[in-house]
């Protein structure tokens, strides 16, 4: 039975509707009961997070300032330290709660945050409620990040980016970065949600590959790790300050034990089994040769990999046409990305198998043949 919209909200229903004809409305997914799809649009790197958790105290029961604190939280940010090779980390329940909480905490009135225009909607929300002067500059555009730190004025100034851009398939040039920080003493803030447990030595994120020590670095538990939650690392005083200035941590349940428990053995699971890591970056390089031998240049490179479309309404339409097929693939829209930039994003996981590729690039294929697209990088 339907429900009638009560008529304070009926401007919802109008919005829905517009959004709707943009083809910008995301619906909840549904599955046929009698169709196996192979997702490609799964966080699940490592393919861990089918592993049981191990069986501890299924929840923390108030705030780890007031009676939450467990020996699970403390084990959790020792390995998550030494995983991103830090001395001190900090679990949250969430990676949002993690970028909210740090970039709040860290910048107030009178400092400046440079920000990639293509960060992740949490940063960008911890940047607006840090009341900080916020300048976004053009993706990847280290000229640019320059030229606002150079008249950067009194105050704190912090340099916001993610180490692998999780739309995009792309990175910054991590080391130049550091140096244009350090010359204008600015703090780096690197969010490694995407790259840890899959790129850099040992899947240790891409600061480790370039010897980059961020000021703070985020990091999650809920992808390659098999989990949920997220951590932030950096030195000891950083670590404490979060601890009494993280609204987003102090106000908060802390993570539920038996969440801890299973994120500590995600972590040792990425370390010990470096086969898995293995296996999605031959995915990988498997499914982009696939897609350029049909004409489509996939942007970046890793684990994921946009097909770029265009428009909104297309790439919902071939999403669609891709589950007929057997695929699950989700198309990715604004606000998430920039518009004219609707993409379909495969994310490669430990689970697919050689044939798993050969079965998508198939079913790409035949609406390749159908449309003659070819899709350069946006």
């Amino acid at each position: 039975m339907k429900h009638k919209t009560p008529a304070a909200l009926r401007f919802l229903e109008s919005a829905l509707e517009e959004a709707a004809r943009c083809g910008l409305v995301r619906e909840r997914p549904t599955v046929p009961s009698k169709q196996a799809l192979l997702s490609f649009c799964s966080n699940d790197y490592l393919d861990l997070a089918r592993r049981p958790s191990p069986p501890r105290a299924s929840g923390a029961g108030a705030s780890r300032l007031v009676g939450g604190e467990r020996f699970e939280h403390v084990e959790l940010e020792r390995a998550s330290a030494a995983l991103v090779d830090l001395p001190s980390a900090l679990a949250f329940t969430s990676g949002y709660a993690a970028n909210v909480g740090l970039l709040s905490a860290l910048a107030g009135p009178g400092d400046l945050l440079i920000s990639d225009e293509l960060n992740h909607a949490s940063l960008i929300d911890g940047a607006r409620l840090s009341r900080a002067r916020v300048v976004v500059v053009p993706h990847l555009r280290l000229s640019a990040v320059e030229d606002v730190l150079r008249g950067r004025g009194r105050g704190n100034a912090f340099v916001v980016t993610e180490s692998y851009f999780s739309m995009d398939a792309d990175g910054p040039d991590l080391r130049a970065l550091r140096e244009l920080c350090d010359r204008f003493g600015a703090a780096l803030v690197v969010d490694e949600a995407h790259a840890l447990g899959v790129l850099g030595p040992g899947g240790r994120g891409r600061c480790r590959e370039a010897g980059v020590r961020p000021d703070a670095l985020v990091g999650t538990y809920g992808k390659a790790f098999g989990a949920s939650g997220a951590f932030v690392a950096g030195c000891d005083t950083l670590v404490r300050w979060l601890w009494n200035r993280a609204r987003s941590f102090v106000f908060s349940t802390g993570m539920a034990p038996s969440q801890a428990a299973a994120a500590t053995a995600g972590i040792a699971a990425a370390e010990q089994e470096a086969g898995r890591r293995e296996r999605v970056l031959a995915a990988a390089s498997a499914f982009r040769r696939g897609l350029q031998n049909l004409g489509v240049s996939p942007p970046g490179f890793g684990h994921i990999v946009p097909w770029v479309l265009g428009d909104a309404g297309g790439a919902v339409a071939k999403a669609a046409e891709l589950v007929a097929l057997g695929i699950d693939v989700r198309a990715i829209r604004p606000p998430s990305v920039p518009r004219g930039t609707a993409r379909l994003r495969f994310t490669m996981t430990a689970a697919h198998c050689p044939a798993d590729i050969t079965r998508a690039l198939s079913a790409v294929a035949s609406l390749v043949d159908r449309s003659a697209i070819s899709c350069p990088p946006p």
